[in-house]
C-alpha cells in the first residue's frame, strides 16, 4: 500500500535547512530509492515519492517552523536542478499510476501558490542547473525564479518533442496564464528540447532574474529579503508540531481518531464516517496553541487529507463516497468561530489553508461524493462545506415523523462565503448558484439559523429529503444506479459539472491540461512499443500515427 505520511528522519531525497525567516529545501535525489522498484531516478529526477516528501515538508514548515516566510527551493547536486519526472518510471507505469502521479504533483504545486496567496509562505525556484520537464514546472509554481548565469543551465519543457506528451503539471497552463509568455514564444519554447539560458529566459519572461555563479547566492538572499516584506501572516514565536496520525488500515476500512472509512469493496463504495468535535474543542486562543495538532480542526484536516490520498492511490475501483457524521451542532458551530474570529492569526490561517486545499482534493478527486445527513449528523459550519462539494445531498425529512422530531438541521456559517474557496477562486455556495449574488446575500441573512430538511430544501441548500419510510431505499437505489455507470463517463461529468463559471489557471490545470494528457497518455503515439515515452533513451525514434484528430 502507498501511504502518504512521512517523518523528517526517513526523507531520502531532501535535505531541509531552516535559518532565521528562510527555509532551503535542496533537491538531492537518491536514485536507488524509487517508490517502485525497476529504474533510476538519475539526474535529480522524481517519482511519487520524492513529491511525497516536498508536500510533508512544506506541511512541516507551515506549522512547526512559523518564524519562517521565504523558502528557497534548490538543488546539491552540480549543474544540475532538476530533470523533471522520471522518464522511465512513466514508461513502465500504468495509465491509473500516472493520471494519479500527475494530480498529486499538481495538488503540491498549486499548494505553494495558495500559501503565498492566503499571506502564508513565499516560494523562490534558485535554479543552479539544468531544469527541464517536471522540474521547471516546480520553479514554475513559486512566486520566483531565479537562474544562475553560467552558460549550461536552462530552462526547458521537452515533453512534446521528446516523448510526445504535455508537461503533465501545469506547465504549459503556468507559462501563459501565470508568467504571460507570448504564445508563440511559449510555442518555440515547448517544442525546443534544448531549452533557454541567461539574458534570453529573462526576456521571454521566463524566469524573473539571473546572476553570475560568484554572485548567485548574493541574489538569492537580495530576493528573499524583498519576498519577506510580502509576508503578512507568519508572526508565530513558537511552532506546532505535527504529531503522528493515528491510523489504523484493516482490510474493511481505513480508521483515525476523527474518521471513520468503510469500504465496501464488492459494491465498490466507501464510507466516510465524521465525528465531530465535542466541548473541549470550544477554546480560547491560549489552550489552542497548547493542544497544537491533536485540536480538532487541524486534526480532522489532516485526517481527511490522508485518507482522500490513500482511497485514490489505493482503492480505484471504489467509485462512490458516502459521507455522513455525528457530533452537536454547537460544537463544531463553536471552532467554526473559533477559525472565522481569528482568521488573521498565523496558526487560524494555515488551518484553514490546509481545510482548503484538503476540500480541494475531494473536489478534484474522480469519485462520486454523496453526503447523507440523518438524524447524528453536525453538517454545520465548516463541515456544511461537505454538503457543497457532494454531487448530491440526502437530508432526512421528519416532519411528518409521528415521534414529533423537527432534526435534523443544518447550519450555515460565515465561512461557507469565504475562507475555503474551490480551485475556481469560488466559494462553494458561490459555484453551486453560479455565483448569483442575489441568491447568495439571501443565504447571507440566514447564516446561524438552524434549517431542517423543508427549510433547506427550500433554500436549495439539498437535492432530496425523503423521509423515514423512503430513507434507506432512496439512498440504497440512488448508490447501486450510481455504481452501475461507466466510471470514465462519470468521471468526465462530474469535471464538468463541479466547476461551472469562470475559468482559472488551476481549473485549466485540473480539467483542460488533465483531459488532454488524460487522452495523450492512452494514446499509442506515446505509450505503444513504438511510441515516444516507451522508445526514450533506447536510441530508435518513435512511430507515429500521423492523422490529427
Amino acid at each position: 500500500m502507498i501511504t502518504f505520511e512521512r517523518e523528517p528522519d526517513s526523507y531520502k531525497h531532501w535535505k531541509v535547512e531552516i535559518k532565521n525567516n528562510k527555509a532551503t529545501l535542496f533537491l538531492d535525489v537518491s536514485e536507488k530509492d524509487g517508490i517502485k522498484p525497476g529504474y533510476d531516478l538519475k539526474l535529480n529526477s522524481y517519482d511519487l515519492g520524492v513529491d511525497i516528501e516536498l508536500n510533508d515538508i512544506v506541511q512541516r514548515i507551515r506549522f512547526e517552523h512559523p518564524e519562517v516566510k521565504v523558502v528557497v527551493i534548490t538543488s546539491s547536486q552540480e549543474k544540475n536542478f532538476s530533470a523533471g519526472a522520471n522518464i522511465y518510471m512513466l514508461g513502465q507505469s500504468e495509465h491509473t499510476w500516472k493520471v494519479n502521479f500527475c494530480k498529486f504533483t499538481n495538488e503540491t504545486r498549486n499548494g505553494f501558490e495558495d500559501s503565498s496567496e492566503s499571506g502564508s509562505i513565499k516560494f523562490i525556484a534558485a535554479v543552479n542547473g539544468i531544469c527541464a520537464g517536471g522540474g521547471y514546472e516546480v520553479a514554475l509554481a513559486c512566486d520566483e525564479i531565479l537562474l544562475i548565469d553560467d552558460r549550461s543551465s536552462t530552462v526547458s519543457l521537452p515533453e512534446v518533442p521528446l516523448l510526445g506528451v504535455l508537461p503533465g503539471t501545469g506547465g504549459v497552463t503556468r507559462l501563459i496564464d501565470k508568467r504571460k509568455v507570448r504564445k508563440d514564444l511559449a510555442d518555440i519554447f515547448c517544442t525546443n528540447a534544448d531549452g533557454v539560458r541567461g539574458k534570453k529566459a529573462v526576456d521571454w519572461k521566463l524566469v524573473d532574474f539571473i546572476a553570475p555563479p560568484s554572485k548567485f547566492n548574493d541574489l538569492i538572499e537580495d530576493r528573499v529579503s524583498e519576498m519577506t516584506k510580502k509576508v503578512k501572516l507568519r508572526d508565530g514565536k513558537e511552532g506546532i508540531k505535527l504529531n503522528k496520525l493515528n491510523r489504523s488500515i484493516t482490510n474493511e476500512g481505513i480508521n483515525y481518531d476523527f474518521l471513520k472509512a468503510k469500504i465496501n469493496r464488492e459494491d465498490r463504495i466507501a464510507n466516510i464516517h465524521i465525528m465531530g468535535p465535542n466541548s473541549n474543542d470550544v477554546l480560547n486562543l491560549d489552550e489552542i496553541l497548547k493542544k497544537g495538532s491533536d485540536w480538532w480542526p487541524l486534526k480532522f484536516a489532516r485526517e481527511l487529507e490522508d485518507l482522500i490520498l490513500l482511497l485514490r492511490t489505493n482503492e480505484l475501483e471504489v467509485g462512490v463516497l458516502t459521507i455522513t457524521s455525528e457530533g452537536s451542532a454547537d460544537d463544531i458551530l463553536g471552532v467554526t468561530s473559533l477559525l472565522e474570529d481569528n482568521k488573521d492569526v498565523w496558526f487560524m490561517n494555515e488551518i484553514i489553508g490546509l481545510l482548503r486545499r484538503t476540500l480541494s482534493r475531494l473536489d478534484l478527486s474522480s469519485r462520486s461524493i454523496f453526503t447523507i445527513i440523518d438524524n447524528d449528523s453536525c453538517f454545520s459550519g465548516l463541515l456544511a462545506e461537505l454538503l457543497f462539494v457532494a454531487d448530491r445531498t440526502y437530508m432526512l425529512n421528519n416532519s411528518m415523523s409521528p415521534d414529533g422530531l423537527k432534526g435534523p438541521f443544518i447550519t450555515l456559517s460565515n465561512i461557507n462565503f469565504s475562507s475555503l474557496e474551490m480551485v475556481n477562486g469560488l466559494s462553494r455556495l458561490a459555484t453551486r448558484f453560479n455565483n448569483d449574488e442575489s441568491k447568495l446575500s439571501t443565504l447571507r441573512n440566514i447564516v446561524g439559523e438552524s434549517l431542517n430538511a423543508e427549510r433547506a430544501f427550500e433554500e436549495e441548500l439539498i437535492t432530496v429529503i425523503p423521509d423515514d419510510l423512503d430513507w434507506n431505499d432512496e439512498i440504497r437505489l440512488s448508490v447501486e444506479e450510481r455504481t452501475s455507470f461507466s466510471p470514465d463517463a462519470l468521471t468526465g461529468l462530474e469535471a464538468n459539472l463541479r466547476f461551472p463559471g469562470k475559468e482559472t489557471c488551476e481549473t485549466k490545470i485540473f480539467g483542460r491540461l488533465t483531459a488532454w494528457q488524460n487522452w495523450i497518455f492512452n494514446r499509442p503515439n506515446a505509450v505503444s512499443e513504438e511510441g515516444a515515452l516507451k522508445l526514450f533513451g533506447t536510441g530508435s525514434r518513435a512511430k507515429f500515427d500521423n492523422k490529427r484528430v
